[in-house]
């Protein structure tokens, strides 16, 4: 009897294990492959320097591991990283052979920040070469760096920095002069702050077809955001987060206050907009869409091929809070999205609200990076899992079977399991006899 329990236990993993063992997406029409495993040392983000070339940075090692033909390479550049908190190894992206990395520096890995730096490289096919310095950011913390690097469709290059704990006149407070903290920055060429009043973000994209800005911000604990980036957009942070009439100002009460200013969530308050300090030639707009219990966006994506053709007009959103992938209906003009729930209607999660409508897929772990490839696919990035996961069309899938093995754990087990059986059936027999 015992060994009946034995294997009726063991059978049940078999059937219950796979909807553990990856992630999974609502479409039927799609599958997720596990394209790229064990990468070490959390990764956070990647980019295609060519069609079959991908560039992963690993936060905590300072490695950047080339990825060919979906194989995992040994590192190819090594840069000694600070990775305590939201530090480490943050944002690539190129333009050309000229591949751009950003990171928190140390004299020594694990070492002591020195600074926030952007590095030019070239990339000769196999390795990068010619380091060059772009940019020094002095105001190191151990949160809110941002870090996420785009290029737009004239080939100019952007980095979103988050405040590091900065309060000053790029955070909409009266004082405090500017000093590269809460902004995009146009890398190359270089220029004046693209935006500014960003709290933090970790997504950051150009749409295809109209080659605006996007990005995603990340509240306290409510009201992130996916935006719409026009030049001289001031974000609001942090008099305002998440929708203006969502958002509450209010001068505390407390004398060791060292902002000056906070926000709550409360009623509409029509003054908070004339009480936004502002930033000379800078316009606030409220964001495309909020979530305000937060769920911790990072990347974003638009896809624009052939395999995705039912999805041509979306937006592809990952969190790290959930695990989750989200997908938005842009609207006709490119420059808002469309729903279907009257919940959603106010373009405003809610507490209590549904968000079945948007949740394309789940299971990510901590998802850090999504990213449309040249092959036209879908590309995520699992900070937690060490994976890079790729959406695929049954319809083109290839190579399934080694490229979703997890999807088939149970039959493996089928060994296993049937040698424990035969072990179990002998020794009861022993036992009988005796």
């Amino acid at each position: 009897m015992k060994f009946w329990l034995f294997l009726i236990f063991i059978l049940s993993i078999c059937i219950i294990l796979p909807a553990y063992s990856q992630p999974s997406i609502k479409d039927n029409d799609f599958i997720v492959q596990k394209y790229v495993p064990s990468i070490c040392c959390s990764p956070t983000t990647m980019d295609f320097v060519d069609k079959d070339d991908i560039l992963v940075l690993e936060k905590t090692s300072g490695n950047v591991t080339l990825i060919r033909d979906g194989v995992q390479q040994t590192p190819i550049l090594h840069e000694n990283v600070t990775s305590i908190g939201e530090q480490g190894m943050l944002g690539i992206t190129h333009v050309g052979i000229k591949v751009y990395l950003y990171f928190t520096q140390s004299s020594f890995n694990g070492g002591p920040p020195i600074g926030k730096r952007i590095y030019s490289y070239d990339w000769n096919g196999s390795t990068l070469i010619h380091k060059t310095l772009v940019k020094n950011f002095p105001q190191t913390q151990t949160y809110h760096n941002g870090g996420a690097m785009t290029t737009d469709l004239n080939g100019s290059v952007y980095i979103v920095l988050g405040d590091a704990g900065q309060f000053g006149k790029l955070q909409n407070h009266p004082i405090g002069e500017p000093n590269d903290t809460g902004v995009i920055w146009r890398v190359a060429p270089t220029g004046p702050y693209y935006a500014m009043g960003i709290r933090n973000s970790f997504g950051l994209t150009v749409d295809p077809v109209t080659g605006k800005l996007w990005d995603t911000e990340n509240g306290p604990d409510f009201g992130d955001e996916v935006n719409i980036v026009p030049p001289n957009f001031n974000s609001g942070w942090d008099v305002i987060q998440g929708p203006a009439n969502k958002t509450t100002l209010f001068k505390p009460n407390v004398a060791d206050d060292f902002t000056g200013w906070g926000v709550i969530m409360g009623p509409a308050n029509k003054t908070t907009l004339a009480q936004l300090p502002g930033y000379p030639g800078y316009q606030y707009h409220d964001p495309q869409f909020t979530w305000m219990k937060t769920v911790a966006p990072t990347g974003i994506a638009f896809i624009n091929s052939p395999q995705f053709e039912k999805y041509k007009n979306s937006v592809f959103v990952g969190d790290c809070n959930n695990g989750n992938l989200y997908r938005f209906q842009l609207n006709d003009n490119r420059d808002g999205f469309v729903f279907k729930s009257p919940q959603l209607a106010d373009k405003v999660v809610n507490w209590g609200d549904s968000m079945d409508e948007i949740i394309f897929g789940t299971g990510f772990g901590c998802i850090s990076d999504v990213i449309t490839g040249p092959d036209g696919l879908l590309y995520i990035v699992s900070l937690s899992d060490g994976t890079i996961y790729r959406i695929v069309p049954n319809s083109i899938t290839q190579n399934f079977m080694s490229s979703n093995s997890m999807q088939y754990l149970p039959y493996f087990l089928i060994v296993p399991v049937v040698v424990i059986a035969a072990i179990y059936i002998r020794k009861d027999r022993r036992n009988t006899e005796i």
